[in-house]
C-alpha cells in the first residue's frame, strides 16, 4: 500500500487533518528544492497540513535573505538540508517535491525530480525558453507525473468571483480583456538582475495575468503581440520594468496585459492589480480601490459583495494527486498559460505577432 492511498485530505480549516487508516498514520514526505520567489505558497498550508511532512530541503543557490527567511519557520527548519536538489533526491525517499529555485534553474530541477517518477508543484515559469518546456512537457508524458504549477491568483476571492460572474450569462461573450500588475521595485535579489537566471518580466509575471484572464473569460489565446523594456533604475540590471502584450482571442476578441514595476514605495500596498472583463451584455472588473464590480443589461452597477472563500494552489494539487480529486488547477490549464507567455515572450524578440501554439 503506497503512502498516496493510506493518505487522504480532510481539507478544510486543517487541510489535511489524518490519514485515512489512523493505524497506520503514514505522512506524504515532501522535499523542497529553494526558497526563491513565492515558497509561502507552499509554506504557509503545509503548516496546517499534518498528513504532508518536509523532510528535506535544498538551498539550490537561493537568495541568502530567503533562505534566512525559510529557515526561521518549524516546518522548515526541522528539515535535512541539502545544497542542491540533486543531492536531496540521492539521499532521500519522497513522494512528492515542491521547486521554488530561480528561474534558470528552474527546469533542470524538475526533470531530475521526474526521473525520480516524484509528483511536483513548481514555481512559475516552468522553463525559460521552447527547449526548456517541450523537456518538462515530455518528462510528464514519460513518468506519468502529476506537475503542478504556483498560480495562486485564480484562488483569490475577487477572481473566483468574476469567474462565476462570467460562468453565470451575466456579461455574455467575452470579447476584450484588460490585465494590470503592477508592483514597487523594491530592492530585488541578485538572481532577478540576471536575464540567465531571471528570464524576463513577461517570463516572470506574465502568466499571472495570462492565467487570470484565460480562466475567467473561458476562452483562449491565439496570437500574440509584445514589447519590453528595461528603462532606467541601473540597479536592476537586465530585469524590464515595462512591457505590454496584446493577445488575439479565439473568437476574435482581444486582451491586453500590461505589467511595470513603477508603483512608488508610498504606495499602500505592495501591488496593485486589475482585472476588466467586457462581454457582448456588460463588463466585469476588479481593483483593489473598488472590488468586485459588475455593470450590464441586466442588472444594475454593482459592488459585487458574496465572494468565495479563498483558497489555496499548494492544497488543490494535494488534493488532486494524494485523493484523485479533479484539480482546480489542471494540467492543460497549466500548458495553455505556459504556451500564450512563450509566445508573448518571442513576440517581444520579434516584434512580430507570434502564434500560440495550441498542445
Amino acid at each position: 500500500m503506497t503512502r498516496r492511498k493510506i493518505v487522504s485530505a480532510a481539507l478544510g480549516a486543517s487541510l489535511l487533518a489524518r490519514a485515512q487508516d489512523v493505524g497506520l498514520r503514514k505522512k506524504v514526505r515532501l522535499g523542497m528544492a529553494g526558497f526563491d520567489g513565492h515558497p509561502e505558497e507552499i509554506l504557509r498550508p503545509l503548516a496546517q497540513m499534518s498528513g504532508v511532512e518536509l523532510v528535506a530541503i535544498a538551498d539550490e543557490g537561493s537568495a541568502p535573505d530567503a533562505m534566512a527567511a525559510a529557515l526561521r519557520q518549524p516546518v522548515v527548519a526541522k528539515a535535512r538540508r541539502y545544497p542542491g536538489v540533486n543531492e536531496m533526491l540521492a539521499s532521500e525517499t519522497l513522494d512528492m517535491a515542491a521547486v521554488c529555485n530561480n528561474n534558470g534553474r528552474r527546469a533542470a530541477a524538475i526533470l531530475a525530480c521526474a526521473e525520480r517518477k516524484l509528483d511536483v508543484i513548481a514555481e512559475k515559469p516552468l522553463g525559460l525558453n521552447r527547449k526548456e518546456l517541450d523537456a518538462v512537457y515530455a518528462a510528464v508524458k514519460r513518468h506519468g507525473i502529476h506537475l503542478g504549477m504556483l498560480l495562486p491568483m485564480r484562488f483569490d476571492p475577487p477572481y473566483l468571483a468574476m469567474r462565476r460572474v462570467v460562468e453565470s450569462g451575466a456579461i455574455g461573450e467575452v470579447l476584450q480583456m484588460d490585465a494590470q500588475k503592477s508592483y514597487q521595485l523594491g530592492t530585488r535579489p541578485e538572481w532577478q538582475t540576471h536575464a540567465a537566471t531571471y528570464g524576463s518580466t513577461i517570463l516572470w509575471i506574465a502568466i499571472h495575468g495570462i492565467d487570470l484572464m484565460l480562466w475567467v473569460s473561458g476562452r483562449r489565446f491565439t496570437e500574440a503581440a509584445s514589447l519590453q523594456s528595461h528603462v532606467r533604475f541601473p540597479e536592476v540590471g537586465d530585469m524590464q520594468n515595462v512591457t505590454a502584450t496584446l493577445f488575439k482571442m479565439d473568437n476574435g476578441g482581444m486582451a491586453t496585459l500590461r505589467m511595470d514595476y513603477l508603483r512608488p514605495g508610498t504606495a499602500g500596498s505592495h501591488g496593485d492589480d486589475r482585472l476588466r472583463v467586457a462581454g457582448t451584455k456588460g463588463i466585469v472588473e476588479y481593483q483593489e480601490s473598488t472590488g468586485v464590480t459588475l455593470v450590464s443589461g441586466d442588472v444594475k452597477p454593482v459592488t459585487v459583495k458574496d465572494l468565495p472563500p479563498k483558497g489555496s494552489v499548494f492544497a488543490d494539487y494535494v488534493q488532486w494527486v494524494i485523493q484523485g480529486k479533479k484539480p482546480a488547477l489542471a494540467w492543460d490549464e497549466i500548458v495553455r498559460a505556459n504556451e500564450a507567455m512563450l509566445a508573448a515572450e518571442a513576440a517581444s524578440v520579434t516584434h512580430r505577432f507570434v502564434p500560440v501554439r495550441a498542445l
